[in-house]
C-alpha cells in the first residue's frame, strides 16, 4: 500500500505491460488485438500493484505481486485488516492466488460484444455513444501526432478501462479481419482520435439513456462529507444510497489542504451534464489528466461534480480533486434521475435559468 511518485508508477506501467510493444511513431500499442479475458467471472483489473496475501491483512505474507493492469478473477468479498493507509476501508477480495485489497483492483467484466457494421443515424451526423465492457481495450492515434499532455508524456497511457464513455463515429475493417471503432471525445477533448477493436465497445442507445422517474418534482441529492455517502431522495423516501470518495483533504506529498474540499452548502444541478468529458487539473507535477469520465451532473462552480470513476475503488475516503466520485452505475442513475435531460446526440446539456435537482453537501464540524 506504498505511496508511489509519477515517475514510479510509470516504470511498474511498463513491466505491467509486458510483452506489449510500443513503437516510436506509431503513437499507441502495436497490437490491437484483446487479450483473452476469462468471461462469465467478476474480474479486477489491478491500478498500479497489488500484492497477494496469505490472508486477509496487510501483515500477512505476501504470496506474489501484480502490477498495473493485470487481470486477476475475483471469487469473493471479504473483511479483514484494514490497510494501513485507508484505516476504514477493510474489503478485500479472495482470489485464487489469495486475498488482494480492494482498494488495489477496478471491479470489471469481460463481456465482449457483436461490432456493428453500421452506424446509426442521428439528426445531424451517424454515431453512437458506447461504453467499455472489458477489462481495458489497447488504442492506436487515428490522428498523430498526440495532443494530449498525458499521451506525449506516457506511451501506456494508450489504454482505455472498463466503464469509459466515449463517442464512435466511424467504422473499418483492418489488414488482419477485426472491426475497428474510431473512438473521440466530444467535450473536453484536446483533439485526439483513436481506433479500438470494436468488441470492447457496447452501444449506448438513447433508450439506455431514458429519464428515471421524470414526473417527481421533488428531488434531492445529499452529499455527506464526513461519512462519505450519497443519499437521493423522492420527498423524504431514500431510492439510492451510495458510498462515495469526495474532496481529498490531503495534497500528493501529504500536506493537509483545504483546496480540494467537496465545497459544503446548497447547490443545484442546474445546467451542466455530460454523458462523457475529458477531465483534467492542476500543474504538470501533480495534476491530472483523464479520458472518457462518463454520467458527469456538474452542480457547484469550478466544474464541481458527481461522476463515474474508473481509476480507485476507494470509496468511503477522501480521493478526488473537489468532485463527488462514485461507482459507474450510481453515476449513471443520478444521471438519468435528475433533470433536465440531457439530448443523446451532443451528449451534454447546458441550461441556463433552470433549477434542477437540488444538491447539499453537509459535513459535521467536530
Amino acid at each position: 500500500m506504498e505511496k508511489i511518485n509519477r515517475r514510479d508508477f510509470l516504470k511498474i506501467g511498463l513491466v505491467g505491460l509486458g510483452t506489449l510493444a510500443f513503437v516510436p511513431g506509431n503513437y499507441g500499442l502495436v497490437r490491437r488485438s484483446l487479450p483473452d479475458f476469462k468471461t462469465g467471472v467478476r474480474l479486477g483489473r489491478v491500478f498500479h500493484t497489488a500484492d497477494v496475501k496469505s490472508k486477509p491483512s496487510p501483515d500477512a505474507s505476501t504470496v506474489k505481486t501484480f502490477y498495473k493492469d493485470e487481470v486477476v478473477e475475483w471469487q469473493r468479498d471479504l473483511l479483514g485488516d484494514a490497510p494501513s493507509l485507508y484505516s476504514t476501508n477493510r474489503k478485500w477480495v479472495e482470489t485464487p492466488d489469495g486475498y488482494i485489497a480492494a482498494i488495489d483492483l477496478q471491479p470489471v467484466q469481460a463481456n465482449l460484444n457483436t461490432p456493428l457494421t453500421d452506424l446509426p443515424q442521428q439528426t445531424s451526423e451517424k454515431g453512437m455513444w458506447v461504453e467499455v465492457t472489458v477489462p481495458y481495450v489497447d488504442i492506436t492515434q487515428a490522428n498523430p501526432p498526440a495532443k494530449s499532455p498525458l499521451l506525449i508524456e506516457d506511451a501506456t497511457a494508450y489504454r482505455f478501462y472498463y466503464s469509459q464513455v466515449f463517442w464512435v463515429n466511424d467504422i473499418k475493417v483492418d489488414e488482419s479481419g477485426n472491426t475497428l471503432y474510431h473512438v473521440l471525445e466530444k467535450h473536453g477533448s484536446y483533439g485526439d482520435e483513436f481506433w479500438a477493436d470494436a468488441r470492447a465497445f457496447k452501444q449506448i442507445t438513447p433508450e439506455d439513456l431514458s429519464p428515471i422517474s421524470p414526473d417527481v418534482q421533488d428531488k434531492s441529492i445529499l452529499v455527506d462529507v464526513t461519512h462519505q455517502t450519497l443519499s437521493c431522495y423522492e420527498g423524504k423516501r431514500e431510492v439510492l444510497w451510495s458510498r462515495v470518495s469526495t474532496g481529498a483533504k490531503f495534497n500528493s506529498e501529504g500536506v493537509a489542504v483545504d483546496a480540494w474540499s467537496t465545497p459544503v452548502g446548497d447547490y443545484h444541478v442546474v445546467n451542466r451534464k455530460f454523458i462523457s468529458i475529458h477531465m483534467g487539473g492542476g500543474s504538470a507535477a501533480s495534476g491530472y489528466e483523464l479520458f472518457g469520465v462518463s454520467w458527469t451532473s456538474i452542480f457547484a462552480t469550478g466544474g464541481v461534480a458527481m461522476h463515474s470513476t474508473f481509476w480507485h475503488n476507494n470509496y468511503g475516503e477522501p480521493m478526488s480533486h473537489g468532485c463527488v466520485n462514485l461507482k459507474p452505475e450510481d453515476a449513471k442513475f443520478i444521471f438519468r434521475w435528475t433533470l433536465p435531460q440531457t439530448p443523446y446526440e451532443s451528449g451534454r446539456i447546458e441550461q441556463n435559468n433552470y433549477d434542477g435537482t437540488s444538491v447539499k453537501v453537509i459535513e459535521d464540524k467536530i
